[in-house]
């Protein structure tokens, strides 16, 4: 598991669960904790959750309220544990782990900054195709994403909650998208069809 993850606005979090887990503390404590020291939370941020379902194949079973912490609201709901050895070996690994995902949202901000132009293009060279398949624009951005992270865009938004499946991918992928993009804007400007550029594609290793 994760220490820290990102939501559709690459908003960086990590989760009661994840504290109750790594800092060796029974979950329902943790839970309760931050509900009785919510105003205090609150002060960094709207204090978000989700509710899950029971896995399936369980019986019975109820939902559960899982809430997303941002990074100083961790921080702060930390220094109300006791300070056992599970516990401050856990602070150590959430702060890493939060410098990391710090540096891969800004990895990936930078990238998609570099992208944009040459999307633009490629936006441009499919309104000319005339070769284009039906629904050229999501077609071909579903190849490209594919390609690049083995997902298409439902796949990606459903496992990773983004609100685009450009927005999903990682600083790596979204790199590999573009130099797909570079890749298949020559393709079409050549007009060719669809199923010998996706095949072509295939064969790019990037």
């Amino acid at each position: 598991m994760n220490l820290v993850y990102l939501d559709g606005k690459k908003e960086l979090y990590t989760t009661n669960e994840i504290i109750a887990e790594y800092a060796e503390i029974d979950r329902i404590s943790v839970r309760k904790l931050i509900e009785s020291h919510k105003e205090d939370l609150e002060v960094f941020g709207v204090l978000s959750f989700e509710m899950t379902k029971p896995s399936k194949g369980s019986l019975g079973g109820r939902p559960r309220k899982i809430y997303h912490l941002n990074e100083q609201q961790a921080t702060l709901l930390i220094t109300y544990l006791d300070n056992t050895k599970p516990v401050r070996e856990f602070k150590v690994a959430l702060v890493k782990a939060f410098f990391e995902m710090r540096d891969e949202v800004s990895k990936f901000r930078e990238q998609r900054a570099l992208e944009k132009p040459t999307h633009k293009t490629l936006n441009e060279v499919i309104s000319k195709w005339d070769n284009a398949p039906t629904m050229a624009f999501p077609t071909v951005n579903n190849l490209l994403l594919k390609l690049s992270s083995g997902k298409n865009k439902k796949k990606l938004i459903e496992d990773r909650g983004g609100k685009t499946g450009l927005d999903c991918l990682t600083s790596v992928e979204l790199a590999k998208y573009q130099a797909y993009e570079r890749a298949v804007i020559p393709l079409i400007e050549l007009n060719m069809e669809y199923g010998v550029i996706r095949d072509t594609l295939k064969q790019v290793q990037l």
